[in-house]
């Protein structure tokens, strides 16, 4: 895929290529406006449609033939690709260059999966980054290590048995994500728990059953400043007081609480002055980039907590897996890059035939954490109205990311993807074996789950027909409800078995979806403003909420009365 280039082509303020300007956007926009899909014919006079359209990437098998699309489609698609310089972008990715744009940064979350030893050696902007990315990755390993056989223990001399990861936004959902996701891998008797939400609730819920002898804080947040992370440490840190206090284990002076929090804290920041100021060993700070994004940070120092839970050997597994991905979108040709054609794919559903959300249904409870993952992965990425240069974005960008594992969201929305009026590509996942292989009275529960996997993607693809029901007996106005339009598109997305390295590539596919979608869009995928207002807004309103009359007076009829709400009906 990636073109020769050199440093500097893609200059900070160069303007992106306006996709709707392209040839090829003028050509897919004549094809959508003779477009009539019809996938049951489409198979029938092409008995190599899934052959063809069905592609290998490192473990996954990705069938794309039952997306609306045709050869000619796909192939102005590609060009689409080609004239907006995806690989060119991204080709400036890999080498350093500053596509961040707004922070003026390099984007390099690949760099965190390279190999050691990996040729030729990166260096960019005077950093060497393999060497300092190996070098944390070995201070991770070392830990973990610690940890797990029981060498780091609590201030009482007792091993570590649970790991309360406390952050948010990218320094929690992929950990969370992770963590449910390769739960067979746990098998140090270590569990990991995961604290995000400001909501007081949060963190008394995760904590209420927990022994404070036995149990270990990650305080992640890079700048040590993150609002709603610096509250939750410092109300676990007066739990892990009261309670060690309690059972007479520290007995309250200044220093046994300060050894305790040595004992009972480590952090996840480059902020090492103010990780000290908490209390929390230096030493015990392992650090990270502003080259990596918090959403695309599940594969640095953020995901401590998963190597102390599962293991380095499985944790490294797991970065093979998102390097397997990298390297087939460097070296593999566009028409061919199955994380391109997917975000290809995207594209054609969202500017051109209407689409506004996305499913991810993965058949595996073990995922039941992956959509809420990819929200933050797509939409933080791409939910933008400018380009990187600062201009108006030309067409619609983004999309909604949702889902439900499995047969719970057949039960629940799987209606309106069916019967309703919007279209709403659908990506779903399997396994071909399980994590827990059960039997129900012979029969193999697995593949009966599979089943509804092959059966869903089918019914969507061809639907069944008014003469079809009329043939099973039904009449009058129920013919009509029973109907089932077909063409609505899916990607399946198949594997052998949801193992580390599978769950690395899966990540890695949706990231460079992400990229593609954004590169085409002309918009910087690595930044998020957005995030930014009302955070701001919440610092100003917070002593409102307190009671500051002052406070109260500045703030809009709106919120003065929501204000006023509160006031009356706060009991406690």
């Amino acid at each position: 895929m990636i073109p020769a280039t050199r440093a500097g082509t893609l200059g900070c303020v160069t303007a992106p290529v306006d996709a709707t300007a392209t040839p090829a956007w003028s050509e897919l926009s004549s094809l959508r406006d003779s477009f009539a899909p019809d996938l049951r014919d489409w198979f029938a006079i092409d008995p190599r449609r899934a052959e063809r359209l069905s592609f290998e990437l490192a473990d996954l098998h990705v069938d794309l033939s039952k997306n609306l699309v045709t050869d000619e489609i796909l192939a102005a698609l590609v060009r689409l690709a080609e004239q907006t310089g995806v690989a060119e972008r991204y080709a400036a990715m890999l080498a350093g260059e500053h596509i961040n744009t707004t922070e003026d940064r390099a984007v390099l979350h690949t760099a965190l999966r390279r190999p050691a030893g990996a040729e030729p050696a990166l260096v960019v902007d005077g950093q060497h980054i393999d060497a300092d990315m190996q070098s944390v990755l070995t201070a991770m390993t070392e830990f973990a290590t610690r940890v797990r056989a029981g060498e780091w223990t609590g201030v009482t001399g007792k091993k570590v048995m649970h790991i309360v990861n406390i952050g948010i936004g990218g320094s929690d959902l992929g950990p969370v994500m992770v963590s449910a996701a390769l739960e067979p891998y746990a098998t140090a008797g270590i569990q990991a728990r995961f604290v995000s939400n400001i909501d007081p609730f949060d963190l008394a819920n995760k904590t209420k059953d927990l022994d404070p002898e036995t149990t270990l804080f990650i305080v992640a947040s890079k700048t040590f400043t993150t609002l709603e992370t610096l509250t939750n440490a410092r109300l676990a840190r007066d739990w892990l007081w009261a309670g060690l206090e309690a059972s007479g284990a520290i007995d309250g002076s200044d220093e046994a609480k300060k050894d305790a929090v040595a004992h009972h804290f480590v952090a996840v920041s480059t902020a090492l002055d103010k990780v000290a100021d908490f209390g929390i060993d230096p030493v015990n700070a392992f650090g990270f980039w502003d080259w990596v994004g918090g959403r695309y940070s599940v594969d640095s120092a953020i995901g401590l907590s998963l190597m102390i839970e599962l293991g380095p050997d499985v944790f490294r597994e797991l970065l093979a897996g998102f390097h397997a991905v990298d390297e087939h979108v460097r070296t593999t040709p566009l028409e061919r890059n199955v994380p391109v054609l997917m975000g290809l794919l995207n594209v054609w559903y969202s500017n051109f035939l209407g689409a506004q959300s996305h499913a991810v249904l993965p058949y595996a409870q073990q995922l039941s954490r992956f959509a809420a993952y990819l929200q933050q992965l797509t939409m933080e990425s791409n939910g933008k109205s400018v380009r990187w240069d600062g201009s108006p974005v030309t067409t619609d960008t983004g999309e909604v990311f949702w889902g439900e594992p499995g047969t719970n969201g057949q039960h629940a929305f799987y209606q309106l993807i069916h019967q309703g009026t919007r279209l709403i590509p659908a990506d779903f996942i399997a396994f071909a074996n399980p994590a827990y292989p059960l039997e129900d009275g012979g029969r193999d529960v697995h593949g009966l789950f599979l089943s509804n996997f092959l059966a869903q993607t089918k019914a969507l693809a061809f639907g069944k027909t008014a003469a079809e029901v009329e043939a099973e007996g039904t009449t009058g106005p129920l013919v009509a409800a029973r109907t089932f339009a077909g063409n609505k598109p899916t990607t399946s997305i198949f594997a052998p078995a949801l193992t580390p390295a599978v769950l690395g590539q899966l990540v890695a596919l949706y990231e460079h979806i992400t990229f593609t979608q954004g590169a085409i869009w002309g918009v910087n995928s690595f930044d998020q403003w957005g995030v930014e207002l009302g955070k701001q807004l919440a610092l100003q309103i917070a002593p409102a909420i307190e009671g500051d009359e002052a406070a109260i007076a500045a703030q809009d009829a709106s919120t003065r009365s929501l204000l006023a709400y509160y006031a009356a009906h706060r009991t406690r």
